[in-house]
């Protein structure tokens, strides 16, 4: 059994630095790729409502757990509050859903999964005559407060954000009694992160790197996009480790301290995805991972630029 590393959360609570991610994992073949991540090692699953995918992940968990191949307290899950349900009376019910769906009782971790609220109802994803999103005037300090009340409650164990900037995250820290242990945000070779993993260092909050490997899968993705595990200078140092590009990326968020949640539906990829804790990336390499930088964001949320709240347009980071 490998043995992943654990990062210490603000309150205390220890947290497995890698773990399987879901978002894009389609209903047919989810649980078979949870239920295989567990029985390779895999002990933290990221989650989130508007994935569409949370029965399918509950189906797998519990699962492992009934067959004995794990305890509910050998796992730590995580999963995050929609944009349509940051009024705060929203916010239990829209993780009791979720509880629902994953068939556990508490989550591990609960995130605000994006800072702009939108329009309440039963439409995910509200947009106007243009395209863009249609916003709630909720604002994100009174989320948190449902997201604390929750936490107290015993429903999560922790609580954070996801794709919150700076300015978001000192907003949440002025008015927090309980202060988020984690902004979850896009994170890989040509979007380094380097001054808000500072700045959430400086907070004593984790991040947690999404899209580890540039999400090559992402629906919006062009032909002529670049390809990060295509880049000659990766491949240059995969070779130079007798490893492929994905593990050298996901190696280099690890070192970095970043909890790092790959997603694949794929045995073999999920595999190989684990075996990144028997090498050790040099810090000279590590130096050079870090000059791919080229804010080159894949996740840029375009359909709610016009959101007042929107975390990448107005601000530096």
């Amino acid at each position: 059994m490998v043995n992943v590393p654990f990062t210490t959360f603000n309150n205390g609570q220890k947290f497995p630095l890698f773990g399987l991610g879901t978002w894009k994992s389609t209903h047919g073949e989810v649980t078979q790729a949870v239920k295989y991540a567990i029985d390779l090692g895999y002990r933290h699953i990221d989650c989130a409502h508007v994935y569409d995918n949370e029965k399918e992940v509950g189906e797998a968990i519990v699962a492992k757990i009934k067959d004995g191949t794990v305890k509910r307290e050998d796992l730590y899950v995580t999963s995050k509050l929609w944009n349509t349900f940051h009024r705060p009376d929203l916010v239990e019910g829209a993780l009791r859903t979720t509880l629902k769906n994953l068939g556990l009782n508490y989550l591990d971790l609960y995130l605000i999964h994006w800072p702009m609220a939108l329009q309440e109802g039963n439409d995910m994803f509200p947009s106007d005559s243009d395209g863009q999103s249609i916003p709630s005037d909720v604002d994100i300090t009174d989320t948190w407060k449902g997201m604390e009340e929750v936490c107290r409650k015993g429903l999560t164990k922790s609580i954070g954000t996801s794709n919150f900037n700076k300015r978001q995250i000192e907003r949440i820290l002025e008015v927090a009694t309980i202060p988020p242990v984690v902004n979850q945000i896009e994170c890989h070779g040509y979007l380094n992160q380097k001054k808000m993993s500072a700045f959430c260092k400086s907070k004593n909050i984790v991040v947690t790197a999404y899209s580890p490997l540039g999400s090559p899968d992402r629906p919006w993705a062009k032909p002529d996009d670049p390809k990060l595990m295509d880049d000659p200078k990766l491949i240059e140092i995969s070779k130079k480790y007798g490893k492929t590009p994905a593990q050298i990326l996901l190696r280099y968020q690890i070192q970095l301290g970043h909890i790092t949640i790959p997603k694949s539906v794929n045995n073999q990829r999920i595999k190989e995805n684990f075996n990144i804790f028997d090498f050790e990336l040099t810090p000279q390499d590590m130096v050079y991972i870090d000059t791919f930088d080229c804010n080159g964001r894949i996740c840029p949320a375009a359909e709610a630029y016009s959101h007042k709240d929107h975390p990448f347009i107005h601000d530096e980071y």
